[in-house]
């Protein structure tokens, strides 16, 4: 993010904060429930949204080295990503050409080979058919047109895209819009994969994506947690075509006032969130970042998995382990009252705090929501004027399904 933006986006966040306001999207809509409960919408959503866009995987950082590997299957085709010899980031299906069984069952690691569980055939990390069990037995094949089945893949800024169809377009200049050339400034690719969890619940996936809608609900659920480290009830929102940034302030930021603008950072004083159309919640920092990809459970409507990925700076891990002091904290920010500047959040302090925030607070009020929505007696949700985030998550959504945008409340 360039200096001047960055020195907006604090001016406004100060703003709200010092004379006591919050973003204003201007109006209140209400959010039909059947959006959460129809079967219908549901399917049309994972095949539209799931089965035939790019999915964002991962960053660079999930594949370290030539011969790393990494598997998933989290919207319906299993997948099964490399990084080659050459260091090139392939996707594959994972599933062995002979017949058919699943290849790689590891979540992820590092080989030379891949050697099929069932009949032993052995394949390269570019895909390649290297080995055929017993091939005097077995009969005669061309190996070349045996190669696993390869998915378009991209590796770009540090983000590793996939695209579940053979025959997909992944152009991200398209996908991304503006938002492209600050994501790429970030450098997320050089971050260190540290740790991942799998939280699947029983609410839509588009409650989960509400979670990270709006800070209104901090002082309030959570009171004894984010509310001691975030100012609740500020905000500053942008929208980048069908995705969005979202900046809100620690309590430290009044100390920005002490600085030239030239200094001014959102640096350990605000956290950064962008969203990724249609499922990628993504905080980032210099020393941190949390990727958060949420997904339906296909044929199941009120059931949803979110993957949570942490990642760290080189920087931050060597502090660790030189045993630099540690401030429980959450998505990078640092206590205000420490005196060392180096003082980081440990890996598995920020992960326990994201992943027990997340589930046992903002997913336990979305679990609740679903089940009052299917009791059949809420006809909608209001969304607020200082909810701009989810004004526009679900009017894109609806937009990309050729439904109506969402009505005023009044």
């Amino acid at each position: 993010m360039k200096q001047p933006e960055k020195i907006r986006i604090l001016k406004e966040l100060l703003r709200q904060v010092e004379h006591g306001v919050n973003v204003d999207a201007g109006v209140l809509l209400k959010n039909p429930t059947e959006s959460y409960v129809c079967p219908e919408q549901a399917t049309r959503e994972w095949q539209l949204f799931f089965r035939e866009q790019p999915q964002l995987i991962g960053l660079s950082g999930d594949l370290p080295q030539p011969g790393s590997y990494l598997t998933l299957d989290d919207f319906g085709v299993p997948i099964l990503a490399t990084r080659d010899a050459e260091g090139v980031f392939r996707a594959f299906l994972n599933a062995c050409r002979h017949r058919g069984t699943t290849l790689v069952e590891e979540s992820r690691g590092a080989a030379k080979r891949f050697t099929c569980p069932f009949h032993g055939w052995t394949y390269r990390a570019d895909g390649q058919l290297h080995g055929v069990t017993q091939a005097h037995d077995f009969g005669e094949i061309e190996r070349s047109c045996l190669a696993l089945i390869e998915l378009p893949a991209q590796e770009r800024d540090g983000f590793l895209w996939v695209h579940p169809q053979p025959g997909g377009d992944i152009d991200l200049d398209a996908m991304l819009g503006e938002l492209s050339e600050e994501l790429g400034e970030w450098h997320v690719g050089d971050r260190v994969f540290s740790g991942a969890t799998t939280l699947e619940k029983a609410m839509n996936w588009k409650l989960a994506n509400d979670t990270f809608g709006e800070t209104y609900h901090f002082a309030r659920l959570h009171r004894n947690t984010l509310n001691n480290i975030f100012h609740s009830d500020a905000l500053c929102y942008d929208a980048f075509g069908r995705n969005h940034r979202f900046v809100f302030p620690s309590k430290g930021i009044g100390s920005l006032r002490k600085k030239p603008e030239s200094q001014w950072s959102t640096e350990g004083v605000t956290t950064v969130l962008y969203y990724l159309f249609p499922n990628i919640q993504i905080t980032i920092a210099e020393r941190q970042i949390t990727l958060f990809r949420i997904y339906p459970v296909p044929g199941q409507h009120g059931r949803s998995r979110t993957v949570v990925s942490h990642y760290f700076s080189t920087e931050a891990l060597q502090h660790i382990a030189a045993g630099t002091k540690t401030v429980i904290a959450a998505n990078n920010v640092y206590d205000p009252g420490a005196r060392d500047g180096n003082a980081v959040i440990a890996p598995e302090a920020a992960m326990e705090i994201v992943n027990s925030t997340l589930e046992k607070e903002d997913y336990m009020m979305g679990e609740r929501t679903q089940r009052n929505i299917e009791a059949g007696l809420l006809p909608h949700l209001i969304f607020g004027r200082n909810e701009p985030a989810l004004h526009h998550f679900h009017n894109t959504f609806r937009a990309e399904l050729g439904m109506p945008a969402l009505e005023t409340f009044s």
